[in-house]
Parts: C-alpha cells; structure tokens; sequence
C-alpha cells in the first residue's frame, strides 16, 4: 500500500468519524424531541482501480422500521375511536342522573334525581294512589310525579339532541384539522423526495411527516404506504385514495357542520390543485370503516345516539299508553261536560276500523244516566257511520263531531250534564290494540303536539291520503352507522298504504328486510338474518295525510317515529287540578235514570297499577314498561363502562405500540455517549495513521535531501 493510500484511509477515517460523532450529538441534543427519529451516519468502502481507498461519508440517514411505524397509526386511530366514543357515553350517562335521588337541592353532594329515581317514585305514587287515605294529596302526588317523568324524557330528548349537536361540530372541526393535515404530509413528501433526489439526508421532514401521520390516524383510520420516491400515499381502510401524487380533501357541507339535524350530509372526497382549488372524485367517506375519532363521532352521530333517543322515545311511548289506557278506562265524577280528543289523522270517510263494542253515556252530576248508547263498533263502515249512531243513541242529549284533524269532541246538551265513554266488559273496543277513547284521546293523562300516542290502525287498502308530490325519505342504516339503502315514499291520488309496502319491498332496502303491515296497523320491517342491528329511520317527511297534519312518520310507526316525548305533557286541566284525574269507573249495568257513577268512586285508580304492570311490546318482546326503562338505563350504563374500557385497552395497545418504536428508533443517551466513545477512539485511531504517513513523509524527503 502506497502512502498516498494510507493518507487518503487516515483522512477519509477521520471524516467518517467526525460524522459519526456529528449525529451523535445531534441524537443527543433532540434526545427530548417528540416524534424524533435517531440518526446514523452511513460509510460506505471506496475504491479506485480496484484497489480500496478508504471509506465514502454519505448523508445521515433516519433510523426507522415502517413496520413499526404503521403499527401505530393502526392502534392510534382505534384508540382515538374509542376515546371519543367513550367520551359522549359517559356524558349521556350522566345525563339520565342517579338511579336514586333524595332530592335535596340544599345538599351539593347530593346526587341529583335523574329519570330512573323518577320512573321508580311514579310507580310508588301509583301504589299510594290506590289507597286513597288521603284523595286530594295522593293524586297531586301522582300528577306531579307523572309530571316530573314526562319533564326528564322532554328534557332527555333535548339533551340528546344537544349532543348531536355537539358531535356535529366537533366532526366539523375534526375534518378541517384533517385536511389540514393532509396538505402538510403533501408538502412534506415533496420536501422528502426532492431530498432523497439530490443525495441529501431525508430525516427532518421524514421526521415531521411521521408527526403529523401519526395525528392523522388519531383522526381517521388510513393505510400509510412507502414509495420508491420516499413520498408516502395514504388511503382509507376502505381503499379509498386521499394522497398519492394528487392531494384530496374531505368536504363536510357548512349544513352538516353544526347543530342536531334529522339528517346529515355524505363527507365528500375531492381532489385539490394546491390552490384551494377543488373537483369531485365522485366518493364519499364510508362511515362504516372510518374508524379514529372521526369514526368514533360519525357512529355517534349517525347510529348510537339515535337509536337511544328511538329507544328512550319507545320507553316513553309505552308509558303514555299505559297511563293513557288507564285514564280512559275511567271518569272524573262528576263527568265532564265535554270530552274534547286529539289530532288522530282520520276523516269522516275513513275506515272505522274498530272491532269490540263502547258504550257512549251522559251523565247527571249525581252520577244519573240521562242517555245510553250500547253500540257494536265493528258493524260500521266509516267514522260517520259511528259519529252518526252515537248521535242518534244519545237522543239530542250529547252530540260527537270531528274535527278537520280528526279531533273528536263528545258534549252533553245540557248544562250539569257530563258525558263518558265506557269499554264493553266482555266485548271491548279496539282499533290498532287500543279501545275507542284512548284512540282518539278522549280522556288522556299525557298529551304530545308531535304524536298520536296511540297506534294509526290502518290496514293495507285504507288510502295513504298523501298528496301528489308529498315524500318520506326512508333510510337503512349498519350499527356503524353507515347508510345501507335508502326509499323514497312519493304520495299519489288512490295510493294506499298496501302499495307504499309494495314500494318498500320492491326497492333496496329488501335486500336486508322486508315490509308488512303489523297487528297494530303500523308498517313493520323485518331484518334478513344478514343484517341484524340494522336500524331504520324517516329522517325527510313532508307528507300529510288529508290536509290533518299528520304524516308519514307519525302515522307509520316505522322506526319509531311516532314517540312524542319532544312535546309530551301532562293535559292541562288536570296538571292544573289534580282533581281531574279520571279514578271514577262507570256501572255497565246502570241503564237511563240508574246511577251509572257514585261519589268519591276512585276505584279506577288500581287501573294505573295494572297498565304499568301489564306487559305489551317494547323492543321487539313483551316487557313491562318499568322492566323495558330500567333495561334501557342499565343499557346506556353498561355500553359507557364498556367504551371506557375499550379506551383504556386501546390506549394501553398504543402506548406499547409507541413503545416498540421508540425504543427501535429513539435515542438511547447511554447508548448515544457509548458510540462517542468508540467514535472518539476511531477518530484517534485515524489521526495517529495519518501522523505516522506524515512523518514517513518528512522522513522520505530527508533521504532525499
């Protein structure tokens, strides 16, 4: 080996040295820096015809396994999916109160008395009202009770929809911030190309791109590949493109960005020239395989909240027919002059649809029957039909009539008079489940300006009454939250409810179910076996049958619509005497000039015991409407214990994850500070080598000399 060959290893030595020791101390100094990948430097043997000649000094290059790396973002982003679910669960939680509650608001630590304390005080009131040891007291207690429940499912709708609408926003401000992040990982990659291009180290922008990559899947769920060019691409777990050499951005309608709707908007992917500039792909975000926190807040949004507010709707409907049932079963006593119902739908001309007989009675003050019509409902044709017969029974004494929105109003003729409507014992009236009075509201406890309360009845030749260009929007959803499948009901002169279930089954959404009238005269769909935890919903409805004001929804029963705890109340006559409240029974057998009611006759009043406790469909089974509220509010408090501990697993499988590689690719001081050693040691090494040369050298041309 010639001396210029031991000179040019010695000098190459030390400048692979220096190297090794500058990225050393450039691991050490960034040893704090979050998202810091370390840095090696890298040599590599020259040669020259064959012959080696030191060592060639490169660019440092960023420690890094893509492996690990993408094993991150995985449980990142389930772990920002569960953080966020979990999140909103615990506030819907709190949102229902206590399971018990002493109601004392002078005491700051005690719990307040949510809607189980109250469910549970409604049902002890209702065993006190049949007591009777104190009338006055036991029946404002009751009311006010009944009261106190309706509040906290009014309030609860509320409260849902407000955080509906919080997840609205945030799902606002988690797309922009996702955008935001796909425009610097864009600019990051061209920062990192043009890099590796020109030979230069890649480590700070590739550094900087991990960051923010790794926030990005804390938002949504996306598949980060290597190119060749050191750019990464990144796409949705369902294989939709948002960065590869063409930026996309997520494009959320300013309507859909804020407040609780009925309905949300598709986020769009569009592509972006750079410049703000946008044009459609044609996709949207598949809210199924979203996952991060944008997953977590579109399955809240879409599927989770909504099915509790329809589940907390059903709980409140039940108990509006329960109590409901009960008051209609009695009577004040006196009578009431007038039994004045509620909008029902129906016109004159419509099917009557009952089955059963009523008896239709006006009453003296002294509990005296004046006049007495017996009628077999099931052997009229028409709501006329009936009108009329109760009309010509009650022989000029009381007089029925309908309102334009199918109100019925009963009112005796004469002054002191009252009149009642009574269930046939052995052959009671129904129509969709429910006798004559409770159907058309004659003598309801709860009232709601959103919902009959009651089932429509209607069977498949009975006219929709829709008119042309009237529409309902029927969508079908995953539990994800992911819309399936969607129908547009369209009203048309003569359609009938028959064809809208033909128009049903005959779109997509039969791929996942079928449609058909139910036993109550609503329109039920059943799932395939495949798509079990689908959920229905009418989220547009602009329908209104015969000019009522009733629509669709409500007189459907799809999906839960016609719950109407968003306006329920106590009616206001009674809420304002608790007096009012119907405990009186009526005396089948009293003919005309009989007492057909007594004074002071509360016997009505174990009628509330037994409609709570009577079983009816709640959620697809027989359930009491205390065992169906109960199993709804040990539901929710289940499914938050079981968000906050899928939290925890998935935050405790991220921070390994973060761990493993970290300890591949992060600075080790130890470590770092060995290397310097072993690097100082080198370079000392190659700085004695090139003082030996140089003296062989000096000691060359002293010969010469």
């Amino acid at each position: 080996m010639s001396l210029n060959d031991i000179l040019k290893t010695a000098t190459t030595g030390l400048a692979a040295s220096q190297a090794g020791m500058s990225a050393v101390s450039n691991n050490i100094a960034n040893v704090n820096t979050p998202g810091y990948a370390r840095q090696k430097a890298t040599v590599s043997t020259a040669t020259s015809a064959g012959r080696t000649s030191g060592v060639v000094v490169g660019e440092p290059e960023r420690v890094a396994d893509r492996f690990l790396e993408n094993t991150v973002y995985r449980r990142t982003a389930d772990a920002g999916q569960a953080e966020t679910v979990s999140r909103y669960l615990d506030q819907l939680q709190s949102l229902l109160g206590a399971p018990q509650g002493n109601g004392d608001t002078t005491d700051d630590n005690a719990p307040p008395v949510g809607l189980p304390a109250e469910f549970n005080d409604l049902m002890a009131q209702a065993i006190r009202l049949t007591g009777a040891l104190e009338p006055g007291q036991t029946n404002s207690s009751f009311v006010n009770s009944a009261g106190n429940v309706l509040s906290s499912f009014t309030q609860l709708n509320s409260d849902i929809d407000t955080l509906r609408g919080n997840v609205a926003i945030e799902t606002g401000q988690t797309v922009d911030r996702i955008n935001d992040l796909l425009k610097r990982i864009d600019g990051l990659n061209d920062s990192v190309a043009q890099s590796q291009a020109l030979g230069r180290t890649t480590s700070g922008p590739a550094d900087e791109r991990m960051s923010a990559l790794q926030e990005l899947t804390g938002l949504i769920n996306v598949k980060v590949t290597n190119q060749p060019d050191g750019r990464v691409s990144i796409e949705t777990a369902s294989g939709q493109m948002l960065l590869d050499s063409r930026l996309r951005q997520l494009s959320l309608p300013a309507a859909g960005a804020s407040g609780a709707q009925t309905t949300y908007p598709a986020i769009e992917i569009r592509f972006d020239d750079r410049n703000g500039n946008t044009a459609a792909t044609g996709q949207t975000l598949e809210g199924g395989s979203v996952g991060g926190t944008l997953g977590g807040l579109l399955q809240l949004r879409d599927k989770t909240l909504p099915d509790y507010q329809a589940r907390a709707g059903e709980a409140f409907d039940g108990l509006a027919r329960a109590l409901n049932a009960a008051s209609n079963a009695g009577t004040t006593v006196p009578a009431p002059a007038t039994l004045t119902g509620r909008p029902t739908g129906l016109m004159g001309d419509d099917r009557a649809g009952f089955t059963g007989s009523a008896t239709f009675a006006v009453t003296a003050a002294d509990g005296t029957v004046v006049a007495r019509a017996d009628l077999d409902l099931g052997s009229y044709g028409t709501l006329d039909d009936v009108i009329d017969a109760i009309n010509l029974g009650l022989n000029g004494k009381g007089t029925a009539s309908l309102g334009a929105d199918g109100t019925l109003t009963i009112a005796a003729a004469d002054a002191g008079n009252g009149v009642v409507v009574a269930q046939d014992p052995t052959a009671p009236s129904s129509r969709g489940g429910v006798g004559f009075s409770q159907y058309f509201g004659l003598n309801d406890l709860v009232r709601s300006d959103t919902s009959t309360l009651v089932p429509a009845g209607f069977d498949a030749a009975d006219e929709t009454g829709f008119g042309v260009g009237e529409t309902a929007q029927v969508v079908l959803r995953d539990p994800t939250g992911r819309e399936l499948a969607s129908y547009t009901v369209t009203g048309a002169t003569g359609q009938t409810f028959g064809d809208v279930i033909d128009g049903l089954n005959n779109s997509a959404l039969h791929d996942f179910g079928s449609f058909a009238m139910s036993d109550s005269g609503e329109i039920s769909f059943t799932p395939t076996a495949a798509a079990n935890g689908v959920s229905l919903s009418v989220p547009v409805d602009s329908t209104n049958r015969k000019g009522t004001g009733l629509s669709f929804s409500q007189l459907s029963g799809l999906a839960g619509n016609m719950s109407g705890m968003d306006s329920a109340y106590i009616r206001n006559d009674i809420s304002l005497n608790a007096a009012g409240l119907p405990l009186g029974r009526f005396q089948f057998g009293a003919g005309v000039g009989a007492k057909g009611l007594g004074a002071g006759d509360t016997t009505g009043a174990t009628g509330f015991i037994d409609a709570l406790n009577t079983p009816m469909k709640l959620g697809g089974n027989q359930r009491t409407v205390a065992e169906f509220t109960n199993g709804l509010f040990s539901e929710i408090g289940a499914a938050a214990n079981l968000a906050n501990n899928a939290t925890v697993d998935t935050g405790a499988r991220r921070d390994d994850a973060i761990t493993r590689r970290d300890t591949f690719s992060g600075v080790n001081v130890d470590e770092e500070l060995a290397n310097m050693v072993v690097l100082q040691n080198s370079y000392s090494a190659a700085a004695r080598v090139l003082t030996t040369a140089n003296d062989m050298y000096e000691t060359l041309i002293n010969m010469v000399n």
